[in-house]
């Protein structure tokens, strides 16, 4: 039961627990108590049960696209919580085609200038015919620039979250989605050092004088 008891104080912790570490947490997990079924001797059929049991509770959270964008723009995670390689390109092509989407549309875009034919179209040899009438437009850049910042943010080795500063259209998803979650551990914690502080023999404290004495149990840098 480790790894789940691991899991359980990384998704209750106060500080730097985002949307984008619940989907990562949960694969580590299963593949981790999976990992452990060949060593056991007793309650061999725990670890798929605990499996199971984790792909139906969150069933809607594994294939998520949300998910799985909030966990790949996070720069500890990127895609290394993704084994299967055929899933790793999905979710590439899925933070490629998110990445698309904050880019400024067609008409936020600069009107190319049209370039005029430097011979009439009715004279001139047959190479200069053939010429004008395959005229397509310049690339655009856009598609090999998203690609270009989505390659560069995957290789980079670098895991704090200043590394976004350099990849905003990553930092702008990562922005959106991961907010932080909320948990009720420390709010648990709160309610348990209350139960303390008023206890039978103090039970005519008044509201100020509680409060008072509970924020200088659980603070100890607070000052009067």
């Amino acid at each position: 039961m480790k790894p789940l008891t691991v899991a359980l104080d990384i998704l209750q912790g106060e500080d730097n627990c985002y949307f984008g570490t619940l989907l990562p947490t949960l694969e580590t997990l299963m593949s981790k108590t999976l990992d452990m079924k060949d060593s056991l001797t007793v309650a061999t059929g725990l670890p798929e049960a605990i499996v199971q049991a984790i792909k139906k509770r969150f069933a809607s959270v594994l294939e998520s696209n949300d998910a799985m964008l909030a966990a790949v723009t996070l720069p500890k995670f990127k895609l290394r919580w993704v084994r299967d390689q055929r899933k790793k390109e999905m979710v590439k092509g899925i933070l490629a085609a998110e990445c698309h989407k904050f880019l400024p549309g067609p008409e936020q875009q600069p009107a190319r200038n049209p370039v005029s034919p430097t011979t009439p179209p009715d004279s001139g040899s047959s190479k200069d015919k053939e010429q004008d009438f395959f005229c397509f437009e310049d690339d655009d850049e856009t598609f090999s620039t998203v690609e270009t910042e989505v390659m560069a943010y995957l290789k980079t080795a670098e895991t704090g979250m200043e590394i976004l500063k350099k990849f905003p259209t990553i930092k702008a998803i990562c922005l959106k989605l991961n907010a932080a979650t909320p948990s009720s551990a420390p709010v648990e914690r709160l309610f348990s050092l209350g139960s303390l502080v008023l206890s039978p023999k103090r039970n005519r404290l008044s509201d100020k004088r509680f409060e008072k004495l509970l924020l200088m149990r659980y603070n100890h840098w607070f000052e009067s």
